[in-house]
């Protein structure tokens, strides 16, 4: 991306391409290859209906919404930018905006919502009250999803987000 681009923020939309985002968030996201090909599918018939919604951080463009997208436009010839919308917010408000964005269409899974609160919790060092409040629900509830994944091994964890285990396989593996 060239230093010189300005983006619009807000409730502008504009077109930016491919290459130009920053997928640090996606790890909250599980992939899910059938999901995937049908969104293919619905770009190449329809084009895109929403854009996808980023936020500046550290200088870079990183995407908080749109990852099946992004990853169908990938593979479809001819494609090469998106239309996005800015959000203006901070790391932690991005990763809460991922759950709260996604709450009608396309809801994250428990296992995506554990994933965004430990990030919130270990890596960003938030109170778990902090995040049940972020995200519009009970400290318990936040806590229970926050166990979960705990109870997952590591590599558990990134074959799930993979998608080479599926969410009920995890939840039966954190029974064992």
């Amino acid at each position: 991306m060239p230093q010189s681009q300005q983006f619009p923020a807000g409730d502008s939309v504009c077109s930016l391409h491919l290459s130009d985002f920053d997928l640090r968030f996606d790890r909250y996201r599980l992939i899910q290859p059938k999901a995937d090909q049908l969104m293919a599918r619905s770009l190449a018939k329809y084009a895109q209906l929403a854009p996808v919604i980023y936020c500046q951080l550290e200088g870079s463009l990183v995407l908080v919404d749109g990852f099946k997208r992004l990853r169908a436009a990938r593979t479809l010839k001819g494609t090469t930018s998106l239309e996005a919308r800015a959000l203006e917010v901070d790391e932690q408000a991005a990763k809460a905006a991922i759950f709260n964005l996604n709450l009608v269409t396309s809801k994250p899974n428990e296992l995506e919502e554990s994933w965004i609160i430990y990030a919130l919790v270990h890596d960003d060092g938030l109170p778990q009250v902090e995040v049940a409040q972020m995200l519009g629900r009970h400290k318990s509830w936040v806590n229970r999803r926050l166990a979960l994944i705990e109870r997952l091994t590591d590599q558990a964890r990134e074959a799930l987000r993979l998608g080479l285990l599926t969410p009920t396989g995890a939840r039966h593996l954190t029974q064992l």
